[in-house]
């Protein structure tokens, strides 16, 4: 078989798996962009190795030997990435604004980059094992026991099988979990009460929250919200907690006024999400924002507001909306 006919092989064998792959490397790593690059390394190392391949394991659990190997090398050199409200406690609102980019910010994943649109059961579980309190929680553990998480909880493989990809003992991968789960349950990372994504109730309230947004009415808007709701912007290090902090900064900091701001949905980490643009002197809708909403129980819990605005692009969304773009339509 010439190398030609090999290469050609593997891609027809391996490419159906490269969408749960990049699930599987953000998960370890938390970041869209770094999973990206180590899901390439992933696959150029298992296409040079692949004649030596001899099927002993099936060709899925090969790929995820060799990208739990690549995430766990890459974690070597790199921290863990927070959310503002991962690194202290919650702001006033007034204060000045303070960029952190040296710090490197947990991001989003689009929900077309993972799982296998031909299997619902695995774009459900992909989408589930994504959702942004669970990466935040894994970014607390080492990466070991991050690694032994997932593959245990996440993609079901027995102890046994762990042990051999970490060359340790099934004792210590039993002990490594035990200990992964436990810190998950302090960090409360379960999302209990995690609204349908689809659900009639889920879409009536995005429709009356992206109005508010647009016509910047922050009193309809932080009626929509919990009590303890969450509002982040990384990379800002402050964050505000509850409808009354959340108030006085969108009045007093937030530069959109009235028919600024134009809001395109998008669906990332299994939860709702808005591109949001804001309104130039030319009349341009140019990128500001790209938020991610917790909805729990019919209202909302969490807005993560990313700055990254590579984001725009990673979501496939447009660089700029034309002057005159509509408002959104509210629902009748």
């Amino acid at each position: 078989m010439t190398t030609s006919t090999v290469g050609e092989e593997f891609l027809t064998r391996a490419d159906p798996f490269r969408g749960e792959l990049l699930a599987h490397c953000y998960r370890m790593l938390g970041s869209v962009h770094d999973a990206e690059d180590l899901v390439q390394e992933t696959y150029v190392r298992a296409w040079r190795s692949y004649e030596a391949f001899e099927g002993r394991s099936s060709l899925r659990t090969w790929l995820y030997r060799i990208a739990t190997n690549v995430c766990l090398t890459a974690l070597e050199s790199r921290g863990r990435r927070p959310l503002p409200s991962g690194l202290g406690g919650p702001s006033e609102p007034g204060m000045p604004l303070v960029e952190q980019h040296d710090v490197p910010w947990l991001e989003p994943v689009p929900d077309a980059l993972v799982g296998d649109a031909a299997d619902p059961a695995a774009v459900v579980t992909a989408r589930e094992s994504v959702r942004l309190a669970l990466v935040v929680a894994l970014q607390q553990l080492p990466p070991r026991q991050r690694a032994v998480l997932i593959l245990r909880d996440v993609l079901a493989w027995r102890a046994a099988e762990v042990a051999e990809l970490l060359e340790t003992t099934v004792a210590s991968v039993n002990s490594a979990l035990q200990r992964a789960r436990g810190r998950l349950a302090e960090l409360s990372a379960a999302e209990d009460g995690v609204s349908e994504p689809d659900s009639p109730e889920q879409r009536e309230l995005l429709d009356r929250y992206v109005t508010a947004m647009e016509r910047k009415d922050v009193g309809r808007m932080v009626a929509l919200f919990t009590a303890d709701a969450v509002w982040e912007m990384p990379p800002f290090t402050a964050w505000y907690s509850g409808p009354e902090r959340i108030t006085r900064h969108l009045e007093v900091q937030c530069p959109a006024g009235p028919d600024d701001q134009r809001l395109l949905p998008v669906r990332a980490n299994g939860q709702p999400g808005f591109a949001l643009y804001l309104r130039a002197a030319d009349g341009v809708f140019r990128p500001f924002t790209l938020q991610v909403l917790t909805v729990r129980d019919g209202v909302i819990a969490r807005v993560v507001n990313f700055f990254d605005l590579r984001l725009f692009s990673t979501f496939g969304v447009p660089d700029a909306l034309p002057p005159g773009t509509p408002a959104h339509a509210p629902s009748t």
